[in-house]
């Protein structure tokens, strides 16, 4: 595990443990069963048709980059207007940023974003216990991220089958060859239609990020149907490389969220050249 990966997951299990002190199971699980039904994640962004479905993000700041812009300093920063933004220009779905301390997020902007979206919501974060998929569940979220490099073999099957319990989409995200290997033979587990496999194209050693890495990585990928490439889109042409190579979903965050208006950014994105084929 990189350096950087490790210390947000050592923080992050610290941070789940006052969590679990503040909050029991139990009472999460009660939240749970007076939730309403999870939004259909997965469907949403397999959906059939001529355009790329984009996983639009709701992202502060990063490790890498600092504070995305000056105007999200503080309580400036409202996550539902930019998911509001997202949706009216073209979001399949809404990721949303819950780590606070590496990257501005809190669970209470998840409940914000989902309350005032159509669209289904996933939490991005750095999960390493059950207890979060509950969290997360009870927060509102319609999906997960898993990242295969923070989950034993063993941790992963079980929060597959929690989130799927649930009735929690899955996105399972992977960097390296290696990582890729290893958790291939769990995309659709335990059922088809709760899990999505992630391609990241950011090298979490160096923080570069290079969309030819879904590229190199795509025939290692028996359903393309279900791939989203992560990080580095940034035109319509980068989407039609993708489309060419049979990636029909991207998850886009840092490139919206630095745009004066994002929801512009989005249509932009999403909108072909003339003469040219579509996103």
């Amino acid at each position: 595990m990189p350096d950087q990966l490790r210390r947000i997951v050592e923080h992050t299990r610290s941070e789940v443990e006052r969590a679990k002190a503040e909050t029991s199971l139990d009472a999460l699980k009660d939240r749970v069963r007076r939730a309403a039904p999870p939004r259909n994640f997965f469907a949403a962004v397999t959906r059939n048709d001529d355009r790329t479905a984009v996983i639009a993000e709701v992202k502060r700041r990063s490790p890498s980059a600092g504070l995305i812009r000056p105007e999200y300093e503080g309580d400036a920063f409202r996550p539902e207007d930019i998911a509001r933004q997202y949706e009216a220009n073209g979001a399949a779905a809404i990721s949303c940023l819950t780590d606070e301390k590496f990257f501005g997020g809190r669970l209470e902007h998840l409940s914000r974003v989902k309350a005032a979206v159509g669209i289904p919501v996933l939490r991005k974060d750095f999960i390493v216990d059950p207890y979060q998929v509950w969290e997360s569940r009870a927060a509102g979220a319609d999906a997960v991220l898993l990242i295969a490099e923070c989950l034993t073999e063993s941790q992963l099957v079980d929060m597959l089958i929690l989130a799927q319990q649930l009735r929690l989409t899955v996105l399972l995200e992977t960097h390296g060859v290696e990582q890729l290997l290893r958790v291939r033979p769990y995309v659709g587990f335990p059922h088809a239609t709760y899990a999505l496999l992630g391609i990241n194209n950011r090298d979490l050693r160096t923080m570069s990020v290079d969309l030819a890495h879904t590229l190199r990585l795509v025939d290692m990928v028996d359903d393309r149907s279900t791939l989203v490439s992560e990080s580095g889109i940034k035109t319509p042409a980068d989407l039609a490389r993708l489309r060419a190579a049979g990636v029909r979903i991207v998850l886009v965050g840092e490139h919206l969220m630095r745009a004066d208006d994002p929801g512009k950014a989005l249509r932009d994105l999403l909108t072909p050249p003339p003469n040219g084929t579509s996103p």
